[in-house]
């Protein structure tokens, strides 16, 4: 080694004074030769460093594979294969295929199917690209998918809601649950929070009363947060605890879950505070009966209002007195106002008048309620109600409604006042659109065609189409593929676009229908 080191010195020694500086050194292409042959001796003769530890091995996942076809469609889905879009920024006929993709992992996911191990890979790049798919790409990418997740840092977003990638002990090990929640990071304590809530909704608020009082303020507000699931009123007792924490956000989160549950004791403490500054008119109409509502807001908010959670200094913007009554309202349960206010049913509640322009804040405050109650009745009432103006409300409240209804009212909404203000509601209805939403939608976008509309504008309303319309409705669909006559009033280039958007349409509902086939259990 002592030579051969003694050679590789001499031979750098000739090439940095150069052979024909270097008294009785080698010629050019002698040192050339030599170092050649110097350096492969020098890389042969390196020793291997030690082996790194081999990963764990995947874990198994026994639910049932995919079917070949659907295979090789999630391939295509995953790669986002379309046809180019045409000059111009038009959209053309082709179907958006990327943007099926969260409705074929929904449907895989009720099926069972695994995800093939090939295609991991790319659908942990889809859900690192695109939040939205990430609850059900990684359900359907399973234990194995978390495995390789930990293998790369540039997936490490599908481990945080997982335990740090590691399966969940499950909720009846008391042991294994009670270690993790003592010794684990927080993610994994908001994982197996969520989980044993999940499973037993005791067992999560006896968890976290366990470690409440060393809790920091964050992380309880983070907690307090899950009891939202299986919210009931074996809760009360806990977050009546709650109400007296040092954080005023805890404070008022705790007393949000109390007004959600009616019959609590926070709940009736608020009833009897909002009673009080609610009531009929009975100056009346002339023959005995009420003319309506007066309101008298409170005059302050006292330590106790403010321990039931209600926030002492408004926004920017809002007086103390209404912001205080629209807070009181809000927790207080529905059920109070029909004793209150004469027996009435809330939609002759809501139809009253009210006195001194309250009529906005006391609706708004009702709309509230009815969403933290899912009251349905309630909900119905002040949709009708003209102060019911805001379309991110009305949505809420559509929310609360059975599915068949809450189509049914969009349905209404938008023969009645076209698409241009539906589009917030339309997405809150579900999937597919019932007949009548999807004939609705259909008949608006035909009225806008034919009245030359500026076409561009219904683009929005015409992807939530291709992704919610029923599919069986493609073939009835077809006849407004046609290419029609401009009028003198349309917009440049009207015609073509619209042909091409419904084009799409049909072939996007028709290739939805082709994804679901593939799935089904039969098709393999």
């Amino acid at each position: 080694m002592t030579d051969e080191s003694g050679a590789w010195e001499e031979l750098v020694a000739s090439a940095l004074l150069g052979t024909g500086r270097r008294p009785g050194g080698p010629a050019a292409e002698a040192v050339l030769d030599a170092a050649a042959v110097h350096a492969v001796r020098r890389r042969a003769g390196l020793r291997a460093g030690p082996a790194a530890e081999p990963p764990e091995p995947a874990p198994h996942d026994d639910r049932a594979p995919l079917p070949e076809a659907a295979r090789q469609r999630l391939a295509q889905l995953l790669a986002g294969r379309a046809a180019p879009a045409p000059a111009g920024g038009r959209r053309g006929a082709a179907p958006d295929v990327a943007e099926l993709l969260p409705q074929w992992l929904a449907a895989a996911g009720r099926y069972g199917y695994r995800a093939p191990a090939s295609a991991l890979p790319a659908l942990l790049d889809a859900a690192r690209a695109r939040t939205d798919l990430r609850p059900a790409a990684l359900a359907f990418a399973g234990p194995r998918g978390l495995w390789l997740a930990r293998q790369n840092p540039e997936w490490r977003f599908a481990l945080r809601g997982a335990a740090g990638g590691a399966a969940l002990p499950p909720a009846d090990d008391h042991g294994a649950v009670r270690r993790l929640w003592d010794e684990g990071l927080f993610a994994e304590r908001v994982a197996l929070l969520a989980a044993v809530r999940a499973a037993d909704p005791a067992a999560g608020r006896e968890l976290l009363a366990a470690t409440w009082a060393a809790e920091r303020a964050e992380d309880r507000l983070m907690f307090l947060d899950s009891l939202r699931a299986g919210l009931s009123d074996a809760d009360e007792e806990f977050l009546e605890r709650a109400l007296t924490d040092r954080s005023r956000n805890v404070r008022s989160t705790a007393a949000e879950l109390l007004s959600a549950l009616p019959a609590s004791a926070l709940a009736a403490r608020m009833a009897d505070r909002a009673t009080s500054c609610v009531a009929l008119d009975r100056s009346g109409d002339g023959d005995g009966g009420y003319a309506g509502i007066v309101v008298e807001a409170p005059h302050e908010c006292d330590a106790a209002m403010q321990r039931d959670g209600l926030a002492p200094t408004p926004p920017p913007g809002r007086g103390e007195r209404s912001w205080w009554l629209g807070q009181l309202v809000e927790y207080a349960p529905l059920s109070c106002w029909q004793e209150r206010l004469g027996g009435r049913t809330p939609a002759q509640i809501v139809a009253l008048p009210v006195a001194d322009d309250w009529q906005p804040e006391l609706h708004a405050a009702w709309s509230r309620a009815a969403v933290r109650q899912r009251d349905g009745a309630w909900s119905r009432a002040l949709l009708g109600s003209p102060s019911t103006s805001s379309l991110a409300e009305r949505a809420k409240l559509l929310a609360t409604l059975e599915e068949d209804e809450r189509a049914e009212w969009v349905a209404g909404f938008v023969s009645a006042h076209g698409l241009s203000e539906a589009f917030q509601l339309l997405g809150v209805c579900a999937v597919p659109w019932a007949e009548p939403l999807g004939r609705a939608v259909v008949d608006a976008l035909d009225i806008a065609r034919d009245a030359g509309s500026y076409p561009w504008s219904f683009s929005g309303v015409m992807g939530l189409a291709e992704r919610c319309l029923d599919p069986g409705a493609a073939d009835r669909l077809e006849a407004l593929t046609t290419l029609v006559d401009e009028g003198e009033d349309a917009a440049p280039g009207a015609a073509g676009y619209w042909s091409e958007a419904f084009q799409r349409l049909v072939s996007t509902l028709r290739l939805r229908a082709a994804l679901h086939e593939e799935l089904v259990p039969h098709a393999r």
